[in-house]
């Protein structure tokens, strides 16, 4: 998984058990805190020097005070445990030195144990006291309340005894989606409601449906069934349902992975669940519905966006997972080669232009893009950008949302943006003649528009834009370069294995055994930490056409894209095969993931 995953397994536990049909929860006073730094200034544990460099130390690094403190040595974790305990209006437990009964520990699940970083210490009155590292995650406790079906209240400990409280009392215990689905099977409880589809008329009883999203056996195998995928650095869950089955699959590195199915029974209990966490019409199953789930996993946010879809046996679900602890929005990591990384810093440092990034969906245009204007961010240049949707919150840049069911389109936005005295301009996509013809107007009134195109490759996207009506005199005028590119798996760097490929394999990439000189051939042969897929991970291949005086007089003369292509690789443009083929070369990717994602130009 990412980094942190147990953060991230406890942000998607916590959403999940947060519900608009959860029972009301408890009114809690509000009053203001004083801050870790007050507190340990007030007892004098630390310095106002010491307290300033480490917050902006935390800062810097994405951490929390308290533990840049402690790792300077400025004051010790009891002080740390303490402080945070004042701060928060709670007690302090060494769990070290008291033992918890069996019947209090069973109350609480080792997977949320484990996800919310607490430990049970005792069960009176029909209260139960937990330890938590992080006392002031107070949704936790709301959170807690809820699935543990009883009132909950907080005390503190270090983070450091409650990992040692779950080892010792949770030793050897692990759930799995595998053991949940096992669990169900055997007490097939209540959860049988199902509705048949394909009918003309549907009858639902909405409580029982809300009554199915809250029950526990679904709670926890929808919380583990996110956590498994996000930790495998999942892009989309799918929920499918079929006549006698209901499948589960995850999308990792483009590649589509089948969990261990869940029951068929629970299709409609899991798909309701989905839609109370995204707010989405639990009664409504003829219509599809799109919802979204925000969570925050640690320092990083992470969306999940809800796309329901009506088949003749139930709801289809997918999640596509935004995860920026996952997605590098900097140039640096996103597979541009050298020259590559020079050039695009100077299309994106022009005063005026259109930048075309093109390629099918799932590509990463967006992550190039975001890239690119992570790198333009700076404290004199304004950046705008309409999308749909906006996928990553960028500081310092004004973001967007295009909203076409109430008139908020493309086209509409970029006219208003243009009042808003931008240096920069991100067009999500160009979708017909009026947003191509404003992103041209803008460029030519002095801005930078960066936009997308569905269309194959460089030359081809010229070809398309022609097509939906711009003039190639305007295109001449404006546009910049285009940039096309693909995704290719890479491959595991613990299994990473030299070879020789086939003779098979180096025809389809268009080789012969007398290239093999100086060259060397990796494969990734399969192990723990890649899945036994031989990939992990994946890395973008470009090819950058820059629009050249040449290129312009072809263009007004309406040259077709092969003729474009010629001059431009006259000019220096390497195509995507044969950028696959430089990053085959380094061992970075394989010749099958070359080939299955670019075609050979000849």
């Amino acid at each position: 998984m990412s980094p942190d995953s147990d953060d991230a397994a406890a942000a998607i536990t916590a959403a999940a058990a947060t519900t608009t049909v959860a029972p009301p929860r408890r009114a809690r006073h509000r009053r203001s805190r004083k801050t870790l730094g007050q507190i340990l200034r007030e007892k004098e544990w630390a310095t106002d020097q010491q307290i300033e460099d480490c917050a902006d130390e935390a800062k810097r690094e994405g951490k929390v005070i308290g533990s840049v403190l402690v790792a300077h040595e400025y004051i010790t974790e009891d002080q740390l445990v303490h402080a945070l305990a004042e701060q928060a209006g709670m007690a302090v437990v060494d769990l070290d030195t008291i033992e918890v009964p069996r019947e209090v520990v069973d109350r609480v699940s080792v997977s949320i144990a484990e996800v919310y970083k607490i430990a049970p210490v005792k069960f009176e009155e029909g209260v139960l006291t937990v330890a938590m590292a992080d006392p002031l995650q107070v949704q936790a406790l709301d959170d807690l309340r809820f699935m543990l079906n009883c009132e909950v209240e907080g005390v503190v400990a270090s983070e450091a005894a409650v990992d040692r409280a779950v080892k010792k009392y949770y030793a050897g215990q692990r759930e799995s989606v595998e053991q949940i689905i096992q669990e169900i099977q055997e007490s097939r409880d209540e959860l049988t409601y199902d509705i048949q589809y394909g009918q003309q008329t549907t009858s639902i009883d909405i409580e029982q449906l809300q009554e199915l999203a809250n029950s526990m056996p679904v709670v926890k195998l929808l919380n583990l069934i996110l956590i498994q995928a996000i930790k495998d650095q999942s892009s989309d869950i799918h929920f499918e349902p079929f006549e006698d089955e209901f499948k589960v699959r995850y999308r990792v590195d483009g590649v589509l992975y089948e969990m261990m199915p869940p029951p068929r029974h629970l299709a409609l209990a899991i798909t309701s669940r989905i839609k109370v966490m995204s707010n989405l019409d639990i009664a409504e199953t003829r219509l599809p519905q799109d919802g979204r789930i925000e969570l925050n996993m640690g320092h990083n946010p992470v969306d999940l966006r809800i796309s329901t879809l009506p088949c003749i046996y139930g709801e289809s679900v997918v999640m596509r997972v935004l995860d920026r602890s996952v997605v590098a929005l900097d140039l640096q990591r996103i597979g541009l080669r050298e020259d590559d990384m020079r050039t695009v810093k100077g299309l994106v440092d022009k005063p005026h232009g259109i930048i075309l990034v093109t390629g099918p969906t799932g590509s990463g245009k967006t992550t190039t893009l975001y890239s690119a204007l992570n790198y333009a961010n700076k404290i004199d240049i304004k950046i705008i950008t309409t999308e749909d949707p906006v996928e990553y919150d960028l500081e310092g840049i004004m973001q967007v949302q295009v909203n076409e069911d109430i008139g908020v389109t493309f086209a509409r936005c970029l006219r208003s943006i243009l009042r808003q005295d931008p240096d920069k301009i991100l067009v999500g996509e160009i979708r017909d003649l009026e947003t191509a013809q404003i992103a041209i107007q803008s460029s030519l009134t002095g801005h930078v528009v960066l936009s997308t195109l569905h269309t194959n490759d460089a030359p081809t996207t010229v070809t398309r834009i022609i097509d939906i009506g711009v003039e190639p005199y305007l295109l001449c005028a404006t546009l910049e370069a285009i940039v096309a590119q693909r995704l290719v798996r890479t491959i595991c760097t613990n299994c990473k294995t030299p070879y020789e490929p086939s003779a098979e394999a180096l025809a389809s990439i268009g080789l012969t055994r007398a290239d093999l000189e100086g060259k060397q051939f990796c494969y990734g042969k399969g192990c723990q930490r890649c899945n036994n897929t031989g990939y992990r991970g994946r890395t973008a291949i470009f090819e950058i056409m820059i629009i050249s005086d040449t290129l312009r007089e072809m263009i007004m003369k309406h040259e077709s894209a092969n003729a474009l292509r010629a001059v431009a690789r006259q000019e220096g443009m390497r195509t995507l095969r044969e950028s696959g083929m430089l990053h085959i070369y380094d061992g970075i990717t394989t010749i099958e993931e070359v080939v299955r994602e670019t075609q050979l130009m000849v």
